[in-house]
């Protein structure tokens, strides 16, 4: 079945960098989107970035844009999430997700993912 197993999160200061990581399995990573959302306490979930596996084209939402960075390892079956200049407003608990399946572009809607991760707690605080 399919299975997407987030790690890498942790508590870090402002300014500093961190990288998530998004081990997939079950399905073939080149026929899926793969993106990060993230969800803070008391708010919606938040869609941040996507790739997709086939051709490695990404989207990225305004708030991430230029800090973030998403890539993927295909032998690996891995996505990551390279996140720079941290602020207190990136405390959210991230998801990896799939889906979009066998599109030509991806965004970062809820609706176009099936699958999601337990979740990786990102704390920014100094």
């Amino acid at each position: 079945q399919v299975q997407l197993v987030e790690s890498g999160g942790g508590l870090v200061q402002p300014g500093d960098s961190l990288r998530l990581s998004c081990a997939a399995s079950g399905f073939i990573l080149d026929d899926a989107a793969i993106g990060w959302f993230r969800q803070a306490p008391g708010k919606e979930r938040e869609g941040l970035s996507c790739i997709l596996s086939s051709d490695g084209s990404t989207y990225y939402a305004d708030s991430v844009k230029g800090r973030f960075t998403i890539f993927r390892d295909n032998a690996k079956k891995m996505v990551y999430l390279q996140m720079n200049s941290l602020k207190p407003k990136d405390t959210a608990v991230y998801y990896c997700v799939a889906g979009g399946w066998y599109s030509s572009s991806c965004i970062v809607e809820i609706y176009e993912y099936d699958y999601w991760g337990q979740g990786t707690q990102v704390t920014v605080s100094s």
